[in-house]
This record gives C-alpha cells, structure tokens and sequence, in this order.
C-alpha cells in the first residue's frame, strides 16, 4: 500500500505517484490514467475501461461473423 499526498499544483491540487507506482503502471511522464468510480471507491489504471469494454464486443462480433468478414476481406 502506498499513501498519496496532494500537492498544490498552481491553481490545481495534484497526486504524486511513487516511482515504484509508475513501474508498475509502466507509465511515464506525460501518460494518462484513467480514474473511474467503482461500488467500492475509486479504480485508477493505465487502460480505458471504456475502450477496454468495446474491444471486448468487437472480437465477440467479428469471432461470431468470422465467414462474413472473411469474404469482405476477400
């Protein structure tokens, strides 16, 4: 567990992540997190959970249409 401190970051408050954090996250400097409300707080990942969730049902359609998509390719 890590504790996070806010900072002042000219008129906007600002965490600062742990090396050992943004190893983890294989994030660097000027990379986006993404913050999203879950039942039991807050979720930070390096992955849009949005984009995550409709990759998911693109590959359920095209594994489910796969003759269809293949001819298109043809």
């Amino acid at each position: 567990m890590h504790i996070l401190k806010l900072t002042q970051i000219g008129n906007s408050v600002g965490v600062i992540l742990p090396k050992e954090v943004l190893a983890n996250l294989k994030l660097e400097k000027g990379e986006s997190l993404f913050l999203t409300e879950t039942p039991d707080g807050y979720a930070v990942t390096p992955n849009d959970p949005v984009f995550e969730q409709q990759m998911t049902e693109a590959q359920r359609i095209m594994k489910k249409r796969r003759n269809a998509l293949r001819e298109l390719a043809k």
